[in-house]
């Protein structure tokens, strides 16, 4: 198989779409994802990396419901939330590469 302007042209053009990738990543860590359970009284924030960067709870909530509802809607949130993130960094990273997988990027 010959690539148009050989080997050379091929690892410059991997190492271009490979900044590219980074300087995303990078972009992306600093948005963030919102996610909510039980009628929005729980809502789970987190970035591109993905990481949960904010619980909150409505005090509403921890008045009318036992702890372990409440336990289960943070952990309901915080999954939507890096769901959200990891979701959305995914699509973009395959928008720089073209869907294609490449060792080592993406």
């Amino acid at each position: 198989m010959n690539f148009r302007g050989g080997m050379g042209e091929l690892m410059r053009q991997a190492g271009r779409i490979q900044r590219k990738v980074e300087k995303r990543r990078e972009e992306l860590n600093q948005e963030t994802f919102e996610a909510s359970a039980g009628n929005d009284m729980v809502t789970a924030v987190a970035n591109g990396i993905p990481e949960l960067t904010e619980l909150r709870v409505d005090p509403a909530l921890l008045a009318q419901e036992d702890l372990e509802m409440v336990q289960d809607l943070l952990v309901a949130a915080a999954n939507a939330a890096l769901t959200k993130a990891r979701e959305h960094v995914d699509e973009e990273i395959e928008k720089i590469t073209g869907g294609l997988s490449i060792p080592g990027i993406g």
